[in-house]
């Protein structure tokens, strides 16, 4: 390790400004924070120790994902870890040249989006399309806001927003039948696209809208269902996002806020259906299984749980989780998508600030009161 150092200290200057690959700084400084420990001092005081900085935030998500990334290749194949490189190359090509633009470093906070992303497209999407999406994801969602902590919008979810409505069809047919067998996928089998291998099937979701049949919760449950790679297995995210949720790098308030409000306000479609005689669309099934199908466990857990689009107030992860959670039911019950997560996170996005500055107002109109 040391001599690993002092090959990084003595290319240090190459890479420095006016160095013969001054341009490359971003890049060689990314790499660096990512395997070290920063060596950057402050130049005086006040000197402040953050407990949770963004390098350890970033670790404590891609721990919590691990059981999820294991259960997608085991279910779909190694082709994934193809869609994770494809991931990191095209998203690190679009962060490395805003960063040598703008003469800043790489930020770390890429190296979660660059693993979300993956694991909320189809098993068996075009790698093409990976690359395009988290590269439209990146671009539009946050480097045109001026970089991660700066952005209003998740980059992955407006990536798989992009592609979901400029490419309907192609992710439609993208989902495809999890293995069944003993050791699943990891006998190094690999279903590209278009394979007579890779059976493509409705999701639960589009199977329950178009037909009101639905699948066993215990499959759900597992993750031997069809889906996006990373959203099968509720039982691997739960125990991820709790994870997340004791390490505090995701905020509490906002996923209790996120399924409650999602269990309430499908539990009441339910009681409503029922004493009318008359099924809505989509409104099929227990409230266990809505909340275990499709992608919302994994958006409550890992995407609304965001520090940097979502609210920084406690009362407004309240209600941010409470708009989240509502608009999902009611996108999937009322309208011809059939799922509403993605869209419904965006909008919460959206309204994050607002939520702020309502709270704020409150607070300071009480305290003005009592004085």
């Amino acid at each position: 390790m040391k001599g690993l150092l002092k090959i990084i200290e003595a290319i240090r200057p190459t890479f420095d400004e006016g160095g013969k690959l001054g341009i490359l700084k971003p890049v060689f400084g990314a790499l660096e924070h990512f395997f070290f420990a920063p060596s950057d001092t402050t130049l005086g005081p006040p000197h402040i120790r953050d407990p949770l900085d963004l390098k350890r935030l970033m670790s404590m998500v891609i721990i919590s994902l691990v059981p999820t990334i294991l259960a997608a290749i085991y279910f779909f194949g190694w082709r994934f870890l193809a869609m994770v490189i494809v991931s990191y190359a095209a998203g690190l090509t679009v962060e490395a040249l805003f960063a040598m633009v703008r003469k800043e470093g790489i930020n770390e906070g890429f190296f979660v989006t660059g693993i979300l992303f993956p694991l909320i497209m189809p098993a068996n999407v075009p790698l093409w399309m990976v690359a395009l999406g988290v590269a439209f994801g990146v671009f539009i969602g946050k480097e045109l806001f001026g970089g991660t902590g700066r952005n209003v919008f998740n980059p992955a979810l407006v990536g798989r927003c992009f592609l979901a409505l400029a490419y309907p069809r192609t992710m439609a047919a993208s989902y495809m039948k999890p293995s069944h067998d003993l050791f699943g996928c990891l006998l190094f089998k690999w279903l590209p696209p278009g394979s007579v291998d890779a059976v493509t099937v409705a999701s639960p979701l589009s199977a329950a809208k178009s037909s009101g049949e639905i699948g066993g919760t215990a499959h759900l449950f597992l993750g031997s269902v069809a889906g996006s790679v990373g959203e099968t297995s509720a039982l691997l995210i739960i125990l991820g996002g709790v994870f997340l949720l004791l390490t505090r790098v995701g905020n509490w308030r906002t996923v209790v806020s996120i399924l409650g409000s999602f269990i309430v306000l499908t539990g009441a479609l339910l009681i409503g259906d029922a004493v009318s005689y008359e099924r809505m669309p989509g409104v099929v099934g227990p409230v266990i299984w809505h909340l275990c199908a499709g992608g919302f466990l994994f958006g409550a857990f890992y995407m609304a749980t965001d520090p940097v689009t979502g609210p920084s107030t406690n009362s407004g992860k309240w209600l941010y989780g409470i708009i989240i959670g509502c608009t999902t039911v009611l996108i999937r019950h009322f309208t011809g998508y059939v799922e509403g997560v993605t869209f419904a996170i965006l909008l919460g996005n959206i309204t994050a600030p607002i939520l702020d500055e309502i709270v704020f107002k409150v607070r300071f109109r009480r305290l003005a009161s009592e004085e």
